[in-house]
């Protein structure tokens, strides 16, 4: 069975960067790709960040794209979300999903697998 575990969230200020980690269970994470996603406030989840099983290619929101960097580490079985520039439109909590079967993509209905969420705030 799959279990994701996130962690790094905090309470940070504009401009400041934070690291999230998603420590991921199970022999095949390798197989899996991986998703970032996030849910502030009274809006819909929304795609932030993908990457491919190997790593070697990634995806982000427009909104992200240039701040974020997705990465993984298949020898520790787990990915990250490295934010920087953070912003107050940033806050919200951030979910780690994994994609069994397909190449990460931006939908979310594509993930099998989610963790809890780590909460992001983000102060001006």
């Amino acid at each position: 069975q799959v279990q994701l575990v996130e962690s790094g969230g905090g309470l940070v200020q504009a401009g400041d960067s934070l690291r999230l980690s998603c420590a991921v269970s199970g022999r095949t994470f390798s197989r899996y790709a991986m998703g970032w996603f996030r849910q502030a406030p009274g809006r819909e989840r929304e795609f932030v960040a993908a990457v491919t099983r190997g790593g070697g290619s990634t995806t982000y929101a427009d909104s992200v794209q240039g701040r974020f960097t997705i990465s993984r580490d298949n020898a520790k079985n787990s990915v990250y979300l490295q934010m920087n520039s953070l912003q107050p439109e940033d806050t919200a909590v951030y979910y780690c999903a994994a994609d069994l079967w397909g190449t990460g993509t931006m939908k979310m209905s594509d993930y099998d697998v989610w963790g809890q969420g780590t909460q992001v705030t983000v102060s001006s």
